[in-house]
């Protein structure tokens, strides 16, 4: 199991890109959070309001949800993070059943 943490504009594009790779079973599940963070861009000290959409899917999915989240996001350089996690084995056998490999 991977999760695979995605800073987005605001809560409209992370329902965006959450509901979309769901419902092609890139990823089995969607979580947003919002963010407040600080970084530089263009040389200058940047803070916005943001969204982070944590989502957890197999390894075998990275690739083409990588490729899925590029096109539907806004931003030059999208941070997407790819996370290898454990967790207790009934969700692991939810998360490989609710996702195309």
């Amino acid at each position: 199991m991977i999760l695979v943490y995605v800073v987005c504009k605001d809560k409209e594009e992370g329902d965006n890109i959450a509901k979309l790779v769901v419902k092609k079973r890139l990823a089995a599940c969607a979580n947003l959070f919002p963010i407040s963070s600080f970084y530089y861009w263009d040389d200058k000290l940047t803070e916005d309001n943001e969204v982070v959409l944590l989502l957890k899917t197999i390894s075998d999915n990275y690739e083409s949800l990588e490729k899925e989240i590029k096109e539907l996001h806004s931003y030059d350089i999208p941070a997407i993070i790819k996370i290898n996690a454990e967790s207790n084995g009934e969700y692991e056998n939810w998360i490989k059943k609710n996702t195309a490999s």
